[in-house]
């Protein structure tokens, strides 16, 4: 991809109502709507670590992304990749429609089945999206589609029974449970809450990582 729009210093030069985020936190990317070769895109831009010790950091998390969304080329659940540039940017599809988010009413249930099929076969590929909640899912068409492969792994077959990649699928259907069940009131079923219950060495893990940060608050 060659089309993305000038820079200018840090930033990307884009009118402001295209812009739909301002990258404040560490790592964080601009990111706003343009259009790539006629096509309706948007584009994440790590520009402004461009030069700096971050600037690895920031290709990696460009490449990693790119690389999942360029595996699932053509799957209606995911944006399609429109390409890199500078390795410091990442282009993809638009997707028009509705965020999952807190306030969006009138859900149905279909979705929600959609939504967990298409979670299904991601972990079925070895995939885990490790940050599903209601603004990384749009619902375009009645078509719900996943947003934001920054945090996704892909776990070689060898590891995907591991614990850890077994926990970070749990983690995934745990957040889509939740959703559901703020969106449309349907609370799981007795079997899926049992299949979602954490083992005991992940409260372990999480209750001896909170000790920690209050000794570091102090």
């Amino acid at each position: 991809m060659n089309t993305l729009p000038s820079f200018d210093g840090a930033h990307a030069v884009v009118p402001v109502h295209h812009l739909l985020k301002r990258g404040e936190r560490l790592l964080e990317p601009d990111v706003y709507r343009t259009e790539l070769d006629g096509r309706p895109a948007v584009v994440k831009d790590y520009r402004r670590y461009q030069g700096t010790p971050l600037s690895p950091v920031a290709r990696l998390l460009v490449r990693r992304e790119a690389k999942v969304l360029k595996r699932l080329q053509g799957w209606k659940h995911a944006p399609a990749l429109l390409g890199t540039l500078g390795g410091l940017a990442l282009g993809m599809e638009f997707i028009p429609g509705d965020t999952l988010s807190a306030g969006v009413q009138g859900v149905s249930q279909e979705v929600f089945d959609q939504l967990q099929n298409a979670l299904a076969r991601l972990h079925a590929a070895g995939i885990t999206h490790n940050d599903l909640h209601g603004t990384n899912v749009v619902v375009s068409a009645g078509v719900p589609v996943l947003l934001d492969f920054t945090s996704a792994l892909r776990a070689p077959r060898w590891l995907r029974n591991w614990p850890i990649f077994r926990q970070l699928r749990r983690s995934d259907m745990k957040n889509l449970v939740k959703m559901r069940q703020r969106l449309t009131g349907m609370k799981p079923s007795a079997e899926q809450a049992a299949a979602l219950a954490e083992p005991g060495w992940v409260q372990a893990v999480r209750n001896a990582w909170k000790r920690l940060y209050r000794r570091i608050k102090g």
